[in-house]
Formats: structure tokens, C-alpha cells, sequence
């Protein structure tokens, strides 16, 4: 990849006003508001045409095989080639499926074969978009800035979380898939237009490739497997999700125990998020400061305890503030985790890195919503959602155990 010599012996200035940090943040956020728009349209007109469950089931798995598969070459790629150019490619690959999807709603013929074929593609670059983003933002602003630049990223980012599908519904209820679409093109448009405008400063030195594909895909397996901080980190992430996570249980909940309808449904899927989006503009003001790893493990002990007052809760708006909190702990870990991932890899290790934490993630997310499921056809949703939040406290104190290391992490710095 390009090589730009560090300059962080410059004086810090606040990082908003960090070169290109701006642009970056809202090239990222038109971006993020494309696919948030386009997966509520997406889903919405493929059940239209065939009023068949499954057919979302495959909106889902078109988009998550082909990302799976491609996420660890794409991390080996995101480490030898310029990791700008490689967004810049994924986001226009990503505007052509929005193209494509705007050509179908206006052809209208009815298949859904097609939507799946371009969701598919639509995967392949999203494959190369995670590790992309999480690589390039260490080669934007400086070390010092970093973790404030990671809170604000990912605060910012659940504006579009929560508004996205909002303004997808209202723009298909205007205009159809033809002007939701074309909105998400421009969106695209948008964001490839201010990532030019993005300097990549904070480039260390590169060490030489490993020869062969599988020896650089493997690297960085290897690399995470013997550093303890980045091991603990993602594995602890990947077992308090699969294990506490409730989200596929929400329905079920706002149905049968809280008595809400569907309205009661998008209020707490959005309490998660505007949890995580006011903790995360707090980290981006204050920060931590010390006892990094501590306040970790404190903050997934505490999104295993709201799950299990969420489990208990009968009444609505204590099920709201149990989200509410959830959501916070979860921004707080997220902040912490990907903060020390950052500083504990070296840059010419970052993409591969970060593509196998994204497998990780992706794995927990998916594999978490089958846990829950499954369980509570089982044992009941409410025994299932029990489980769950002890089986996260127990992760904790295990972790606690198993990797020392992570636990006495200080300030981020000790992560280095």
C-alpha cells in the first residue's frame, strides 16, 4: 500500500478540525443512510412480489454468504493496495447495485431472481467496505485522537441507523423503489465525492508481504491468536452477543408480554440505538481515560444485567430503559474493544485484522439471533432471554480470568 510518513509530532488540533476528518464522518454518513434506505426498500418491495417469509430470509443470506467468503481476502487486500482507492472502488461498485436496483423497479416485471442476483454483488463490495473503514480512519487522524475519532464515528453513524429506514419508508410512500433508489444513488454519489477530499496522513512504514495468499491470509489469524489484548477483545465481543443479545426475541416480547402492537416494537429496536448514539457523543466529548479495560468488562457486565431486567420486565417503559441502557453499554464496549484492536495492530496488519473481527461480529450477530430463536422455541422466549443475560455475565467473569492482560489494560496506550 502507499506509504505517507507520519506526522504525529505535530501539535493536535481539535478533531474536528483534523484534515479531512469532517469529510470523512459525512462521506461515511451518506454512505451508511444508502444502505439503511435501500434495505427497508429492498425487503419491502421483494415481499410485495411474493408475499412469501422466506423471500426475506434470502435477502439476508444473498447479501451475508458472499460478504463471509470474501471478508479475509479482503482484508489482505485492504493491507497491500491504497485503502482510499479500495473504499472509493467499493462505494462505486455499491452506487452501481443502487443503479441496478433503480433499473428493476422501473422495469417492474415482478421476478425477485434479479434482486437477489444484484444483493449479492451488493455483498461482495460490502465485504470490502468493513475492513476498509476500520483500517483507514487510524490513517487519517492522529494515534492521540484516535479513540475520540472512534466514538464520533460510530455516534454519527447511528443517526442513519436510526433515521435511515424512517426515510426509506417515507421516500418509498413518495415516490416507490424508483425515487427511494435513486435518492440511495445519489447518496453513494455523495459520499465518493467528499472521500476525495480525505487526506491519508498516519502511514507507518510497511514490512515485507508474506509470499503466498494463504501465508498473508493467515497472518492475520496468526497475529491475533498470539496477542492476548486483540484475542480477548474479539472473542469476548463475539460470546456476549451470541449468548445476551435479544433483538430476534423484540416481536415476540412487544406481542406476548408487553402488549404493545407494532408500535411498541420500534420503540425499543430504537431505544438500542439512541442509547448507543448519546453514550457515543459523550465518549466523543470526554472519553476514557484510564482503566480502559475495567470499564470494558464493566460495560458488558452491564448489557448482560439490562438483558436480564429486560427478560423479567413486564411493564413497557421499564423494558424501554433496559434497552436504553443496553444500547449505552454496548456503545461504551464497542468504543473500548475497537479502540484498543486499533492500537494494539500494526498498520500493515490492520486489514486482515479487522476483517477477521468483522467475521467475528457478523458471526455473532447472526449466529446470536439463531441462538435466541431457536432457544425460545424451546424453553420459552422469556427462560431463552434469561439464559442469555447470566450466560453473559458468565463470559465476563471468565474472560476476566482468561486474559489478564486485557483486564489491566490503562490507558489505550498500554494496548501499543
Amino acid at each position: 500500500m502507499s506509504q505517507v510518513a507520519p506526522t504525529s509530532d505535530a501539535p493536535l488540533v481539535p478533531i474536528h478540525r483534523q484534515p479531512g476528518f469532517l469529510s470523512f464522518l459525512l462521506s461515511r454518513l451518506a454512505a451508511v443512510f444508502a444502505m439503511q434506505i435501500q434495505a427497508i426498500v429492498v425487503a419491502w418491495q421483494v415481499y410485495a412480489i411474493t408475499r412469501d417469509p422466506m423471500s426475506l430470509a434470502y435477502v439476508g443470506l444473498a447479501q451475508f454468504l458472499p460478504m463471509v467468503v470474501l471478508l479475509l481476502p479482503a482484508g489482505d487486500v485492504v493491507d497491500r493496495f491504497p485503502r482510499k482507492r479500495i473504499l472509493q472502488l467499493s462505494w462505486a461498485v455499491q452506487a452501481l447495485c443502487s443503479a441496478l436496483l433503480l433499473m428493476l423497479a422501473q422495469a417492474n416485471h415482478g421476478r425477485v431472481t434479479e434482486f437477489y442476483a444484484v444483493l449479492a454483488l451488493f455483498g461482495c463490495a460490502r465485504a470490502f467496505t468493513g475492513p476498509t473503514l476500520q483500517s483507514l480512519l487510524p490513517n487519517i487522524v492522529p494515534r492521540a485522537q484516535l479513540a475520540q475519532a472512534i466514538a464520533l464515528n460510530s455516534s454519527i453513524m447511528k443517526v442513519a441507523v436510526i433515521s435511515g429506514p424512517l426515510l426509506g419508508g417515507v421516500l418509498y410512500a413518495l415516490g416507490g423503489g424508483r425515487l427511494a433508489y435513486s435518492v440511495c444513488l445519489g447518496c453513494f454519489v455523495i459520499a465518493l465525492a467528499l472521500l476525495v477530499l480525505v487526506p491519508v496522513r498516519y502511514v507507518e512504514k510497511a514490512k515485507a508481504l508474506e509470499s503466498t495468499a494463504w501465508k498473508r491470509f493467515s497472518a492475520g489469524i496468526r497475529y491475533i491468536r498470539y496477542q492476548p489484548i486483540i484475542l480477548g477483545a474479539i472473542s469476548l465481543d463475539l460470546f456476549a452477543v451470541l449468548l445476551g443479545g435479544v433483538v430476534a426475541l423484540l416481536p415476540i416480547y412487544a406481542q406476548e408480554v408487553l402488549h404493545v402492537g407494532p408500535e411498541g416494537l420500534g420503540a425499543l429496536r430504537s431505544a438500542i440505538a439512541v442509547g448507543a448514539l448519546l453514550m457515543g457523543l459523550y465518549l466523543g466529548v470526554r472519553g476514557i481515560k484510564r482503566r480502559a479495560g475495567h470499564v470494558m468488562f464493566a460495560a458488558v457486565a452491564v448489557f448482560g444485567v439490562a438483558n436480564l431486567v429486560f427478560a423479567f420486565s413486564t411493564l413497557f417503559w421499564v423494558s424501554m430503559i433496559a434497552m436504553l441502557v443496553a444500547g449505552a453499554a454496548d456503545m461504551i464496549s464497542v468504543y473500548v474493544r475497537t479502540t484498543v484492536i486499533q492500537l494494539a495492530t500494526p498498520d500493515e496488519m490492520r486489514g486482515r485484522v479487522n476483517a477477521v473481527n468483522m467475521l467475528f461480529i457478523g458471526s455473532s450477530n447472526e449466529l446470536g439471533e439463531f441462538r435466541a430463536g431457536s432457544m425460545a422455541a424451546g424453553v420459552g422466549v422469556v427462560p431463552a432471554a434469561v439464559i442469555g443475560g447470566v450466560g453473559t455475565l458468565a463470559v465476563v467473569g471468565l474472560w476476566m480470568r482468561l486474559f489478564p492482560s486485557l483486564r489491566q489494560v490503562d490507558r489505550f496506550d498500554d494496548a501499543r
